[in-house]
C-alpha cells in the first residue's frame, strides 16, 4: 500500500525547489516520499525542461539591482526572461537580486567562458604551463593538456559568473540556480550585461 503523501510535505518540497504542486506531488510518489530523492527527481526534471527552453528568444526582463550597506558599492545586472509577465515575478525579481549580490561579493569579469577573449585564456595557459614546466615534463602530451584544462576551469570558475559557486550555496554554480529558475518559472533565462561600482574605483 502507497505512503499517504501529506499536503504539507508536498507544500514543504516546492519551497524546498520552487517546482510546481503536481510535480512535487508526482516526485514524493516515485521517491516513496523521501524527501532528498524527490528533490533530486525534480533538480533533474528541471535541467531537461532547461534544456529544451535554451534556445527560446529572452528579450524581456528587469535589472537586478544591489546596494551595499555602506552606499559605496553597487551592482546591476540584466536578466532576461520571454514575458513581461514573468519579469515580474517575485521568484524572477529574487534570484535578479540575489545575483548583483553574487557579483559584488564573487566580482566576476565576464558572464560565460565563452565570452574570455583569446589572448586572456592564451595568458593563462602560458602561465599554467610555466608555473607546472617540471611537472609537465614527466608527463605525456595527453596528460599535459589534461593538466591545463583542468586548471583553466577553476580560472573559469574564479571568473566567469555562470561557472562560480553560488554565495547562497558553493557547492553548485550559479548556472545550475539558472536553470532551477528556467525549470520553477517554465521560460527561459539568460543573464546579460552587469556592472560593478565603486567609490574611489573603476567600474566595471
Amino acid at each position: 500500500m502507497a505512503t499517504p503523501i501529506s499536503a504539507q510535505l508536498v507544500q514543504k518540497l516546492r519551497e524546498a525547489t520552487g517546482g510546481a504542486l503536481m510535480d512535487c506531488k508526482r516526485a514524493l510518489e516515485e521517491s516513496e516520499c523521501d524527501f532528498e530523492k524527490a528533490k533530486d527527481l525534480l533538480r533533474i526534471k528541471g535541467l531537461k525542461t532547461a534544456e529544451k527552453k535554451a534556445g527560446r528568444v529572452a528579450s524581456q526582463g528587469a535589472i537586478g539591482q544591489y546596494l551595499h550597506h555602506d552606499g559605496k558599492k553597487a551592482v546591476l545586472v540584466e536578466v532576461n526572461c520571454e514575458t513581461d509577465f514573468v519579469a515580474r515575478n517575485d521568484k524572477f525579481k529574487e534570484f535578479a537580486r540575489l545575483l548583483a549580490m553574487h557579483i559584488l561579493s564573487a566580482k566576476p569579469r565576464w558572464v560565460r567562458k565563452e565570452e574570455v577573449p583569446a589572448d586572456a585564456v592564451a595568458k593563462e595557459q602560458a602561465m599554467i604551463a610555466a608555473e607546472s614546466a617540471d611537472e609537465m615534463a614527466k608527463k605525456p602530451e595527453a596528460a599535459r593538456a589534461k593538466i591545463i584544462e583542468g586548471r583553466m576551469q577553476k580560472y573559469y570558475a574564479q571568473h566567469c559568473l555562470l561557472e562560480q559557486p553560488w554565495i547562497m550555496d558553493d557547492k553548485r554554480k550559479v548556472e545550475e540556480f539558472r536553470k532551477d529558475l528556467v525549470a520553477a518559472i517554465g521560460e527561459n533565462v539568460t543573464i546579460g550585461r552587469f556592472s560593478r561600482i565603486e567609490v574611489g574605483g573603476v567600474g566595471e
